[in-house]
């Protein structure tokens, strides 16, 4: 249908002689090259393609004969214009992308190597490994990328501060100035540590920090406690022990916990099954908020994360004012991830319905829950289980007989004491004091014996073991499943094809179409169907567009 001419002439397009082009394709193909503007024209009572030429603003036709209408006009979008050009100067980042941080190193050497070349930044799954391992991981990817940009995770250990501290304790060491700070509650010693080690003022009196943190959070009290200064308490803490200076305390009190902030929607993992519509606008109106009470010179920008998984999402972040959006379950679903070829493999079946929460292994006890694929696997129903019957009783003797037969046989595969034998092992290098406190008290021994079924289930999947795969868990949130939808059919639907650069480019890409052509419809034109969709695209036919 043709838009009536006096609501959609806003100027006039000369050309180049050539004449304008018919045709839903030549619509959709000027769309697609986001390098260069979109001119539709009225020409012959049609809307057509104007190619080259240039366009006049206002009503009043120009002086030339070969001018025609325009209806619409959508200005170049690259890619790499997505976002906000801040942070992306900030970090030497081509595109406001990142990879973001999936534990026991499923956001691995590889992917955040591969994110990190193609211009994007990756962040290290460090949660749940040892030192050790994240070392060898830092120094692979000193080797890998040089001076390009990555980070580290550092998670919120309540279950095992030493554990937080020696990672912190490790970043410093190494020089790793970018850490991605997730399931926080509250801020821990090491955590501010980390963030004020090393502040001083420069040559200009502008305060400067070092090391950078961009925070991961679903809840707006959580937001505001890192878009404030670090505690005056723990500050304190850290002068006594000699940790800090004074005048390190006096200028920490001028900055704001994190550099930047990622609002944290219905994701895989830890989460609050936040709505990203609603986050995302709260969080950045609480930062502009505590931004103007301190008066800092230049906010922390914020990102969205949680359900982008589609060039629609992208676009819609993007749209609603995100400075950068960060994946992560797609990422899972890679070749480049750490994790076993079945679990690839059950998240490319997985629909959106096929998640749900279960209970944390770093903090059960506190009933914090992570969201999981419940599809082809016990996991999430087993973990509750053990939850539900940690809750009522206070010791493994005291649950009935029939509870502990189904805990033994079916969850645990062996008896609890024989389980508890395996768990001491654990953590007689790990943190002997648990040992004598689990001894002396049964509901302690109990929850980490069952503990120790969930944090050993995701090494099964990440491991790939055939007899434990009921008992896989697999972090997953709902973006997966729409994912899923949207590349059925093409050749993203199989796993193997499913690599970390070519999804980030067919996201951002493909946000920019999706954009542009949003910008057309909102100027009232009505544009075919097949111009307003964008599907997977191979990565050398998007670099043909963009490059």
């Amino acid at each position: 249908m043709q838009p009536k001419k006096e609501d959609t002439i806003k100027g006039w397009w000369s050309n180049s002689g050539k004449l304008p082009e018919f045709g839903a394709q030549s619509i959709k193909d000027a769309i697609l090259d986001v390098a260069g503007p979109v001119y539709l024209v009225d020409y012959k009572s049609h809307i057509a393609v104007g190619k080259g030429g240039s366009i006049y603003i206002g009503n009043k036709p120009p002086r030339t004969s070969n001018g025609y209408p325009l209806l619409a006009y959508a200005p170049p979008l690259h890619p790499e214009k997505l976002g906000d050009p801040f942070f992306k100067q900030k970090y030497n980042i081509r595109y406001a992308y990142i990879a973001g941080a999936m534990a026991n190193g499923i956001s691995s050497v590889k992917m955040v190597t591969e994110a990190g070349r193609a211009g994007f930044m990756g962040f290290f799954g460090a949660a749940g490994l040892s030192p050790d391992v994240v070392d060898s991981a830092i120094c692979s990817l000193k080797e890998n990328l040089g001076e390009k940009p990555f980070g580290f995770n550092l998670i919120h250990s309540p279950n095992d501060p030493e554990l937080e501290s020696a990672i912190v304790n490790l970043y410093l060491k190494r020089k790793i100035n970018l850490i991605s700070a997730s399931a926080y509650i509250d801020f821990t010693l090491p955590l501010i540590y980390y963030r004020v080690k090393g502040i001083h003022r420069n040559s200009d009196g502008e305060i400067i920090c070092p090391n950078r943190i961009i925070a991961k959070v679903s809840r707006t009290e959580i937001a505001g406690k890192f878009f404030s200064p670090p505690p005056s308490r723990i500050l304190a803490q850290l002068v006594e022990r000699k940790l800090i200076s004074g005048n390190d305390a006096e200028l920490a009190a001028h900055i704001s916990v994190a550099d930047d902030l990622t609002a944290e929607a219905d994701s895989g993992g830890h989460t609050d099954n936040r709505p990203a519509i609603s986050l995302l606008p709260a969080i950045i109106s609480l930062r502009d908020e505590i931004a103007d009470k301190f008066g800092y010179r230049q906010p922390p920008c914020v990102g969205l994360g949680g359900g982008i998984s589609t060039p629609y999402s992208t676009a819609a972040a993007f749209a609603m004012g995100a400075s950068y959006v960060l994946t992560g379950s797609i990422n899972q679903a890679c070749v480049e991830a750490g994790t076993s070829e079945t679990v690839r493999k059950m998240l490319a079946e997985a629909g959106q319905a096929d998640v749900t929460m279960a209970p944390a292994a770093d903090m059960f006890e506190m009933g914090v829950k992570v969201q999981v694929l419940k599809r082809g696997t016990m996991f999430p129903f087993r973990a509750a289980k053990l939850h539900d019957l940690y809750s009522r009783y206070d010791s493994f003797d005291d649950i009935p007989s029939g509870d502990r037969t189904i805990v033994e046989r079916d969850i645990l595969k062996c008896g609890f004491l024989e389980e508890w034998e395996q768990t001491k092992k654990f953590f007689e290098t790990r943190d002997p004091s648990q040992i004598e406190r689990a001894e002396n008290n049964s509901k302690h021994k109990m929850a980490l014996v069952f503990r120790s079924y969930l944090g050993r289930s995701s090494n099964w999947a990440k491991e790939g073991d055939p007899s434990r795969k009921i008992d896989y868990q697999i972090w997953c949130g709902p973006s997966i499943g729409a994912f899923n939808q949207w590349v059925k059919g093409s050749f993203l639907e199989k796993p193997e094809n499913r690599k970390t650069v070519t999804i980030a480019m067919n996201l951002l890409f493909g946000a920019s179409v999706i954009t542009r052509a949003a910008w057309i419809s909102n100027q009232g034109v009505i544009l075919p169907h097949e111009a307003k969709k964008f599907a997977p695209m191979e990565l050398l036919d998007i670099l043909k567009y963009i490059d």
